[in-house]
């Protein structure tokens, strides 16, 4: 059984590194030996909370099983250790782990690994290095417990894609106008072509157009969903502001569970590159960026639930609870209202019908790939539409960045609009709007109205909408006070009235970023009058969890 070629060889002894006899020693009082007989699985795909495991003598070898044969991954010797970043999330396996040979191992439960990556640093650089780059490893041969058959004319298809993406879970992807053996394997588990997409989990449970709620459960992502505990912390959103308050509330020794509707970043997570935040002066992939994030706040023993959405803040229960859309309800002594914006949807007849099929509210490298060797159009002024315009012009033959202002300098980095005046594949089209989308299945030609207010008609597939922001306020409504444009109200920005309104029960005044109800708080997007950055999201999270200590400790 040949091993697949691996894209990081040249990060191997990163990925595959021998740990030293004195490293051994430290770990040893955490875990237990064992002996291993030949053939013998230490743990299987789909299993969940599996030991880790340093090899002492003899070896081991990885595999991802499917369709009844094997894919190796590696083999371990004495020194080297098993594990990738499910083994701190608490997800379900990838591989197969077994004994090649008779041996020796030293196995520590998964709750003691956690604990060690949070008090020995050396060993937490080493073990968080080798677990993050053997998932980017796996994901990049598509080796997990997921196929995804599918067509790149379908906006399910893209859907999928892109929360399996997002979500850094790898999968094998099946295009049914590509891949030969596909009928095959469509008729072996009955699944007609109408019922495209399909995801096919380890193996053995098919599911036809499966939701985000679906596939996350299937894919066992969301263990901490436990309603019968009182956290301290809740958190409603995963993006920047989010992410920062669950790494630093949880590294203090809170208990935290962030809920996230789609997948860790938020808007940001969507960006093809940041440039202007703190710290990556080549800049970072906003995908990048929140993969990292959510490591460390697993890292530090923060609970993430994945594709479950906030519902209803139930405020007047002591402590609060959130209903999620589910029906489940959670509770915590404090919460901090991260659920961030989304792009404002344009005003046009057809938009839903071609929305992931022609209509597209990320550039990511996914997006990109569709539309490369062809025009495409991003509407919007700010520097997402800017990042996404730059990035595109990569591929795409011409870009087209239609704004109803006069330009761009009035609201975006300069930066950007150089790089968007430099660029022979960008025309700005000033006080420009889209008047129509047309096509049948999938987007076919659109129509704008220009400067002169004439009517242009283009045959263009593909248009990104990065227009204005929205706030995801609605599941709070009626329980913290809101601006005119729906934007929660924090702090000092909110009247003597409005508190009067809400019957504001304590003496002092409301903290920086807390909400019209005490232990309540609102950072990032969502909050009225944040600073729409990366740096300011991450900054406000991390000064909310001082904040919520503060109350916490009433």
């Amino acid at each position: 059984m040949a091993i697949a070629p691996d894209p990081f060889e040249q990060r191997r002894e990163q990925m595959y590194g021998t740990l030293a006899p004195e490293q051994v020693a430290r770990i040893a009082p955490l875990g237990a030996r064992r002996q291993l007989r030949r053939g013998e699985v230490l743990y299987d795909q789909g299993d969940r909370e599996i030991p880790f495991y340093v090899v002492m003598r003899g070896t081991l070898e990885a595999v991802r099983p499917h369709d009844a044969t094997e894919d190796a991954i590696t083999i371990l010797g004495p020194g080297q250790f098993t594990g990738e970043m499910n083994m701190l999330t608490g997800r379900r396996s990838l591989v197969r782990v077994r004994a090649r040979e008779d041996g020796e191992v030293l196995e520590v439960r998964a709750e003691a690994l956690r604990v060690l990556v949070q008090v020995d640093s050396e060993l937490s650089e080493l073990l968080m290095r080798a677990f993050i780059l053997r998932r980017v490893g796996l994901i990049a041969r598509g080796m997990g417990d997921v196929v995804l058959v599918g067509s790149p004319h379908s906006s399910g298809t893209l859907r999928i894609k892109e929360f399996l993406v997002r979500n850094g879970h790898p999968y094998t992807y099946l295009d049914v106008e590509r891949h030969d053996d596909v009928q095959a394997l469509l008729d072996r588990l009955k699944i007609t072509i109408d019922e495209i997409p399909v995801v096919v989990c380890r193996g053995e449970k098919v599911l036809r157009n499966p939701t985000p709620e679906k596939l996350a459960d299937c894919l066992g992502f969301n263990r901490d969903l436990r309603v019968e505990v009182v956290r301290d912390l809740l958190v409603v959103g995963a993006g920047p502001a989010g992410l920062a308050a669950a790494v630093y509330g949880a590294s203090e020794g809170l208990s935290v569970l962030v809920l996230e509707t789609h997948a860790p970043g938020g808007q940001a997570g969507s960006s093809s590159r940041i440039e202007n935040y703190l710290g990556f002066p080549y800049g970072i992939s906003g995908q990048a960026l929140a993969g990292r994030a959510f490591s460390q706040a697993e890292k530090f023993g923060a609970g993430v639930v994945i594709a479950r959405s906030a519902g209803k803040l139930l405020c007047e229960r002591n402590p609060y609870a959130v209903q999620l859309s589910s029906g489940e309800v959670m509770h915590a002594r404090a919460v901090i209202i991260a659920s961030g914006a989304q792009y404002r949807k344009l005003p046009l007849v057809k938009l839903s019908v071609f929305e992931g099929a022609g209509v597209y509210y990320a550039a990511s490298q996914m997006e990109a790939q569709l539309c490369a060797g062809e025009e495409v159009i991003v509407v919007g002024g700010g520097n997402s539409a800017g990042q996404a315009a730059v990035f595109l012009s990569e591929t795409a033959t011409h870009v087209h960045v239609l704004v109803r202002s006069d330009g761009l300098a009035e609201t975006m980095s300069r930066y950007l609009v150089r790089r968007i005046e430099d660029s022979p594949r960008i025309t700005v089209h000033a006080r420009t709007e889209i008047e129509s989308l047309d096509g049948d299945t999938r987007l076919e030609t659109v129509r704008w109205r220009n400067a002169r207010g004439e009517i242009e008609s283009h045959s263009i597939r593909h248009v990104f909408l990065m227009t204005g922001a929205v706030p995801n306020t609605g599941w709070v409504a009626g329980c913290v006070t809101l601006d005119d444009k729906g934007f929660v109200k924090t702090g000092g920005d909110l009247t003597a009235e409005e508190l009067a309104a809400a019957r504001w029960p304590l003496r002092r005044a409301p903290y920086l970023l807390e909400t019209s109800r005490p232990g309540v708080f609102a950072v990032g997007d969502v909050r009225a009058g944040s600073v729409k950055r990366v740096a300011s999201a991450v900054g406000e999270g991390s000064i909310c969890v001082q904040l919520c200590h503060k109350v916490l400790a009433e």
